[in-house]
C-alpha cells in the first residue's frame, strides 16, 4: 500500500526565519553550451526585453542565440576564477557572511542565496528554506537601485513559486536599498580603502548598468534611484560636482539607453584632460562580468587610447565589512517582528507544544 507523504507543517515546530539573497545569474562555466543556456533564460524574461514574444523569439533564437553565446563565452573565461564565476563566488561569500553576522547576534534566521537565471534557481532556494522550518521569508533582491527589469522579475519567480505551494511562508521583499545609510556608507568605504591603497585619482566616474531609455518615461524609477545613490556618494566623499559624473554602460540592441553612455563618457573625460580617472559600479553588488571584463578591461583600454594615462577599477562590495554590516541592517530591519532569538526557540517549542496538549484536553486556552 502507498503511504501519503507527511504533511509539510508540524505543530509545534519552533518558528524560523529565513532570508533570500537573489542576483542576477551567470552561466555554470566560461563555454558557448552553458552560456546559450544562460541566455535563453535571461532574454526570454519579458520584464528584461519588452518585444512582443512573436516579435521577439526568432530574433533570439534565429540570430542571438547562435551569434553571441561564443563572443560571451571567450569573454567570461577572460575573468573565470579557479572557484567559479566571480558572480557566484561573490553571492555565495556574502551570504555566508551574513549568516555569520545574524547567528553571532542571536538571531534564528538561515540565509541561503539564488539567482534570478542560473542556478542556485529561487524555487530551490525557498524550497529549501521552506524546508528547514522557516515559515518567514524576506527576499532580497541584490539590486540597490529598483528597477522592473530586476527587482520586479525576482518577484516574478517568487510569485511563480508560490502558485504552486499549499502552505505558504508569510513573504517580505525589500524593494530597494538605493539610499540606505548603510549601503552608502559602505560604498563610501569602499573609495575610501582604494584611495588609500593607490592615491585619489583626478575624477571618480560612477558606472550604473543601463537600461532602455522608454523604461523611464513608463515610470520605471531606476534613472533617479541611479542619480540619487551618486549624488549622496559624492557627498559622503567630499567631491565637488566637477570631480564626480554618472553613466550608463552595458547597452545592448539599437534602442535609445539611458544616457550618457559609459564609453563615450570615458573618451570625452580623457580628452577633457583627466589623466587619472577611477571608475566604480555602485549598482553591482558582486563584481562579474559587466565590471570586471566589461569595465576594468576594456574601459581601461578606451580610456587609455582616448590620451588617459592611469585607470583604475575599484572593486564592487562583495566581501567589504562594511557591505556585511549593511544587509545586516537591512534584513533586521524588514524582519521586524519576525526574527526569533536563537536562545528563545527552545521556549517556544515548549510553549506550544504545551497548548497543544492543553488543545487536545478540551482546556480553554
Amino acid at each position: 500500500m502507498k503511504t501519503q507523504p507527511e504533511p509539510e507543517y508540524r505543530h509545534g515546530s519552533p518558528a524560523r526565519v529565513g532570508v533570500l539573497l537573489v542576483n542576477l545569474g551567470t552561466p555554470d562555466a566560461p563555454t558557448a553550451p552553458a552560456v546559450r543556456r544562460y541566455l535563453a533564460q535571461f532574454l526570454s524574461d519579458q520584464r528584461v526585453v519588452e518585444i512582443p514574444a512573436a516579435v521577439w523569439k526568432p530574433i533570439l533564437h534565429g540570430i542571438i542565440l547562435r551569434t553571441r553565446p561564443a563572443k560571451s563565452a571567450a569573454k567570461y573565461a577572460s575573468i573565470w576564477t579557479p572557484e567559479g564565476s566571480p558572480l557566484a563566488v561573490w553571492t555565495r561569500k556574502q551570504a555566508e557572511l551574513l549568516q555569520a553576522s545574524v547567528t553571532a547576534h542571536g538571531l534564528a534566521i538561515t540565509v541561503r542565496h539564488a539567482m534570478r537565471y542560473g542556478s542556485p534557481s529561487i524555487a530551490s532556494e525557498l524550497d529549501a528554506l521552506k524546508a528547514a522550518g522557516c515559515d518567514r521569508i524576506l527576499v532580497v533582491p541584490m539590486y540597490p537601485q529598483y528597477s522592473g527589469t530586476t527587482t520586479a522579475s525576482v518577484m516574478d519567480d517568487v510569485h511563480h513559486w508560490q502558485l504552486r505551494q499549499r502552505t505558504l511562508p508569510e513573504i517580505r521583499w525589500i524593494r530597494q536599498h538605493h539610499d540606505d545609510e548603510g549601503y552608502i556608507d559602505a560604498l563610501a568605504r569602499r573609495v575610501q580603502d582604494h584611495w588609500a591603497r593607490e592615491g585619489r585619482g583626478d575624477h571618480l566616474l560612477l558606472s550604473f548598468h543601463g537600461v532602455p531609455e522608454r523604461t523611464l518615461t513608463l515610470g520605471d524609477p531606476y534613472h533617479c534611484h541611479c542619480y540619487k545613490t551618486a549624488r549622496l556618494l559624492g557627498e559622503r566623499l567630499g567631491l565637488d560636482k566637477d570631480a564626480l559624473s554618472l553613466s550608463f554602460q552595458s547597452r545592448f540592441g539599437k534602442a535609445k539607453w539611458l544616457e550618457p553612455y559609459t564609453e563615450p563618457t570615458l573618451q570625452a573625460l580623457a580628452k577633457k584632460g583627466v589623466k587619472h580617472l577611477q571608475i566604480f559600479c555602485p549598482g553591482f553588488s558582486a563584481d562579474c562580468l559587466e565590471t570586471l571584463e566589461e569595465i576594468a578591461i576594456e574601459g581601461k583600454h578606451v580610456f587609455l587610447k582616448a590620451g588617459g594615462q592611469r585607470y583604475d577599477h575599484i572593486p564592487c562590495l562583495n566581501d567589504h565589512p562594511a557591505w556585511i554590516d549593511a544587509l545586516h541592517g537591512l534584513v533586521e530591519r524588514h524582519t521586524a517582528g519576525w526574527a526569533v532569538r536563537a536562545d528563545a526557540q527552545p521556549r517556544a517549542a515548549l510553549l506550544e507544544g504545551q497548548r497543544q496538549r492543553a488543545l487536545a484536553l478540551g482546556a480553554k486556552v
